[in-house]
């Protein structure tokens, strides 16, 4: 309950102020999958699994959508199932999978033929959301573990 709340909290503020920002490299941090993995890290793989294809529903079909519906869910799935696992401790868990949201999204959208997926997607725009989300994410899981604590050790 609180996870889906905080990832519907997380959802607005991505489409109502960090989207409009404008960042150098054209970029924005992805709060939604900082949220789920945030949100995951004391619950475990099928919860967040769970967690996470609904926050990548509602993704996908929050305005202003440009993408397949069910595309950004799978991707919020595998990722909230890669943090409910667990990969060694909390900050490496946080790395991996948002290392791992971009890269997945664009081999997705890539696999289906989007015709706005292109080289430049992989190359120019990845890395520049990757470094966005890696920025937020202390703030953003210090926000959405505080109530809980890990359960991994550091």
């Amino acid at each position: 309950m609180i996870g889906g709340l905080a990832v519907l909290l997380a959802l607005l503020a991505q489409v109502m102020l960090v989207n409009r920002v404008s960042l150098p490299a054209g970029g924005a941090p992805d709060l939604v999958l900082l949220t789920v993995v945030g949100s995951v890290l004391e619950r475990g793989p099928s919860s967040g699994a769970m967690l996470g294809f609904f926050a990548g529903l509602m993704v996908d079909i929050m305005p202003p959508t440009a993408h397949l519906v069910g595309q950004y869910a799978f991707v919020l799935a595998v990722v909230g199932y890669v943090a409910g696992r667990g990969a060694g401790g909390p900050v490496t868990t946080v790395v991996l999978c948002v290392l791992l949201a971009p890269l997945l999204a664009t081999v997705v959208a890539g696999l289906i033929s989007d015709p706005r997926v292109t080289l430049s997607t992989l190359t120019e725009q990845a890395p520049v959301t990757i470094v966005y989300t890696l920025l937020a994410a202390p703030i953003v899981i210090w926000l959405t573990t505080r109530d809980g604590h890990a359960r991994f050790s550091t």
